[in-house]
């Protein structure tokens, strides 16, 4: 009689199954990243003594160091983002999500991302100019990488669509538009010749066409995800608004970002419209099933 052959995947199955401690720890390094985000966060607002962010760097960071730069209320977004990343790290650590595939795939993604988060802040205040843009530029592609992981697996109910989604959804979209900000800090201040001033405002218009093709390029490849474009959006508006009624004025400058922020918003609102993507409502066909040990 020939004996029973267990399935071809039933070794992996049960490798997978069998890693509650490994589960665990990642739920563990979530939490660990996200409180580690908190306490940057506090460092960079000058909670502990320390300057704020717009005042490090020698005022790089400020809301008018560039024509590029937001006005100061668009970074009230990092409010909704923690807020989001603490619900998130609280509901991760829940025992019915232990062992969910889609919490495997990202979870210490998302991790990556916060404590990359924290690292800006500390770089900011401590380090170099140059130091921000390599954090901002790893966490951007950080982000990246879990919104396409998220992509591929979607989520089973509309929690999953908000606390993982759209918080990496926002996270992404804000960190696209701040790191064209940070990095045009970092060029004014420390690359670009006092000579170059003049050339100000028609580089930054040529950065803002780039942006809205990236942001319209995002809309559409994550099939009409919403968040992304609303956090880029949010930034484009307030680029506009600073160029306004702050310092550096430029209207040419505010005409544009008002318009890249429109032709960012509309874009995933076509996709969902005309049925080619379901944005952050897509949900997996079959549920996100715990994997099965072998029998």
């Amino acid at each position: 009689m020939t004996p029973d052959v267990p399935p071809r995947h039933a070794s992996s199955a049960r490798v997978r199954d069998d890693s509650p401690g490994r589960d665990l720890l990642r739920q563990i390094g979530v939490i660990s990243a996200v409180c580690f985000m908190l306490i940057a966060a506090l460092v960079g607002s000058g909670v502990f003594g320390g300057e704020d962010v717009d005042e490090t760097q020698g005022g790089a960071l400020d809301a008018d160091s560039t024509v590029l730069a937001p006005d100061g209320p668009a970074f009230s977004i990092w409010s909704v983002i923690y807020v989001l990343m603490v619900a998130y790290a609280i509901w991760q650590a829940l025992p019915s999500q232990r062992r969910r595939e889609r919490q495997r795939r990202v979870g210490w993604w998302i991790a990556v991302t916060a404590v990359l988060n924290g690292l800006w802040l500390v770089a900011a205040q401590f380090v170099t100019l140059f130091a921000t843009v390599v954090a901002i530029v790893l966490l951007l592609v950080a982000l990246a990488i879990t919104i396409r992981l998220l992509s591929r697996d979607p989520g089973d109910s509309p929690l999953d669509a908000v606390l993982m989604d759209v918080t990496v959804g926002l996270h992404l979209g804000w960190v696209a538009l701040a790191t064209v900000a940070n990095v045009t800090a970092w060029l004014a201040a420390d690359i670009a010749p006092e000579s170059w001033g003049d050339a100000a405002e028609p580089v930054g218009i040529v950065v803002l066409v780039v942006v809205a093709l990236i942001g319209v390029a995002a809309g559409i490849g994550t099939r009409g995800r919403l968040a992304p474009s609303l956090a880029m959006a949010w930034g484009l508006f307030w680029i506009g608004v600073g160029r306004t009624v702050g310092e550096p004025e430029s209207p040419s400058v505010a005409i544009a970002a008002w318009v890249a922020a429109a032709a960012v918003l509309v874009t995933p609102v076509i996709v969902l419209a005309t049925g080619r993507g379901r944005g952050e409502l897509a949900h997996a066909r079959s549920g996100d099933r715990l994997p099965r040990a072998s029998r």
